[in-house]
């Protein structure tokens, strides 16, 4: 009864939303420069729900990096910069007035001209992700700054005519396919309508009070400046009142976006599905673009889907949303920002994250704030045992390149994976996703965020997959007192592992391992000397 109550609430939401497209048709300035291919898949939730599950390639990779960047990144000074340099109380507000001056005289758009990428090698760049283990690689093509990263035909704020000058998808995409990875790209310009706003604002004290940010410029107002000839409005999209709160939903008191908005928003990313033919397409919104408002992002799967099809063959494309409800799992792939599941999921997922901020920031690096590589080892595994993926982002610097820090981290991930990695790629999910603390402590119905995520496991946290008759022990630490692992789920009583245990071996190290199989569970007798300094991993054979 549930379910079918959402079915209703949902048809009841993409009807009004169709009329809402509908309804402001008078004025429109386009009526569609691309097309939706047409096919198996239209532009309704119960037709992107014959997509079923992901396809196994994904499910295989288990491991993508992807690269945020973009004129963000100039300052060095970590996420959303474009929205919180206008707002008075943050640090970015400070930073911005101190480094480049007022953000009336200085707005973001005079930020991207400064972004030059002037170092960036996406082939070793790429080259260098593949080696760290990554299968496939996602890069941004906007993020809520509006600022296209391609030859945008429908969008002149874009890294070709500006910033860098270059292609910056083109770049990637080649880099992928070159070195064997899927491409994927990202996607995160739906909600700059709101995410600009606070540019429409004003000091409310100091010697500049009163005087406007530049959110409200038009074209008019370029003569004689370095961005004459382009509107400031097509970057910003704030010719509109100012919302009473800001949400990542489209609810009660958020503006919501016109019907032009929403039909160039549709243009510039079909158009970008058609130049770069995506393997994976993510897109940082609750379930998918402008849902429920407007039609256009169901439009834009549905083109995303039935290109795939007609040039990939059957169930080859990955489209990820967030927030997803479980009606919608089997139109699209979940993905969980800086989180993850305490259960195994029915439907391949994924988690995405980042080893500091997603933007880049120097502070993160001066402070010692990236992640460690045990500590993205051991999410990945903890994902993997639930049927999901990790997506990490590495913070790129505005001229192209990674700090050495990272570079360190890369290279810990690196060699684990070298010995591991065939208890990672292909691998799926057993009978139970793990055992100890870490799994005692959980609810199993709930996510948790990345706050929640400890690094004080020890060696009776355990995770699980199986790959061709084999099950893999992730053993999350290695043991402090001695050299023995217990894992009760393997007792003899136990009913998840039927018929004897012929073997046991540690990756990494030659040889059997003694072992003896009791009513507490397997006893694994590990050597001295250890493989990796992060985790060992147990491969057990009948």
């Amino acid at each position: 009864m549930f379910g079918t109550l959402i079915a209703m609430v949902c048809s009841t939401l993409c009807l009004w939303a169709c009329q809402q497209d509908k309804a402001f048709t008078s004025g429109v300035k386009s009526q569609g420069r691309e097309k939706m291919l047409t096919g198996r898949y239209e532009p309704t939730w119960e037709s992107l729900s014959q997509y079923g599950k992901a396809p196994e390639w994904f499910r295989d990779a288990k491991f993508g990096i992807w690269a945020h960047w973009g004129p963000q990144c100039v300052p060095e000074a970590g996420d959303w910069y474009a929205r919180l340099m206008y707002m008075e109380k943050e640090n970015a507000y400070a930073y911005h007035n101190l480094h480049y001056g007022h953000p009336s005289q200085f707005g973001f758009k005079d930020i991207i001209p400064l972004w030059k990428g002037e170092r960036w090698d996406p082939e070793a760049l790429v080259r260098k992700f593949k080696e760290v283990g990554a299968r496939y690689f996602v890069a941004m093509a906007n993020h809520h700054d509006n600022f296209d990263l391609w030859n945008s035909k429908y969008h002149r704020w874009n890294s070709v005519n500006l910033g860098p000058k270059k292609d910056i998808l083109e770049g990637w995409s080649k880099a992928a396919r070159n070195n064997g990875l899927y491409f994927g790209v990202s996607v995160h310009a739906a909600h700059a309508w709101m995410f600009y706003e606070p540019a429409q604002g004003c000091d409310s004290q100091g010697p500049m009070a009163g005087v406007p940010y530049d959110g409200k410029l038009t074209a008019a107002d370029g003569k004689g400046t370095w961005w004459e000839g382009y509107d400031p409005q097509e970057l910003y999209a704030q010719n509109h009142p100012v919302a009473e709160v800001y949400s990542w939903e489209w609810g009660d008191k958020v503006s919501v976006p016109d019907v032009n908005y929403c039909q160039d928003f549709f243009d510039r990313h079909v158009d970008m599905i058609n130049r770069y033919d995506p393997d994976l397409l993510y897109f940082d919104d609750t379930e998918l673009p402008l849902w429920p408002i407007s039609v256009q992002g169901l439009r834009i799967a549905a083109h995303f889907y039935n290109k795939s099809i007609r040039d990939h063959g059957e169930n080859q494309a990955v489209l990820t949303g967030k927030k997803l409800s479980e009606e919608h799992k089997d139109a699209l792939v979940c993905d969980i920002e800086r989180g993850v599941t305490n259960a195994i999921e029915s439907h391949p997922w994924q988690t995405c994250t980042c080893l500091g901020f997603w933007h880049y920031d120097r502070w993160v690096n001066e402070q010692d704030g990236y992640k460690t590589a045990p500590t993205v080892i051991r999410m990945l595994v903890d994902i993997v045992s639930k049927n999901g993926n990790l997506l990490l982002s590495v913070p790129i610097r505005p001229d192209g390149t990674i700090d050495e820090k990272e570079e360190l981290i890369l290279q810990g991930i690196a060699a684990w994976m070298k010995i591991n990695g065939e208890a990672i790629y292909g691998s799926r999910p057993w009978k139970i996703y793990g055992e100890g603390p870490s799994v005692d402590k959980g609810d199993q119905n709930q996510t948790e965020s990345e706050e929640q995520i400890e690094n004080s496991y020890t060696s009776e946290d355990i995770r699980f997959v199986e790959k061709n008759g084999i099950l893999y022990a992730h053993v999350l630490a290695w043991p402090v007192d001695g050299s023995r692992v217990v894992i009760k789920s393997l007792a003899t009583d136990s009913p998840l592992y039927e018929g004897e245990i012929g073997q046991v071996e540690l990756l990494g190290h030659e040889g059997k391992l003694p072992f003896h199989r009791g009513s507490e569970g397997l006893e694994v007798t590990l050597p001295a000397e250890k493989p990796n300094e992060i985790l060992p991993v147990l491969k057990i054979r009948h």
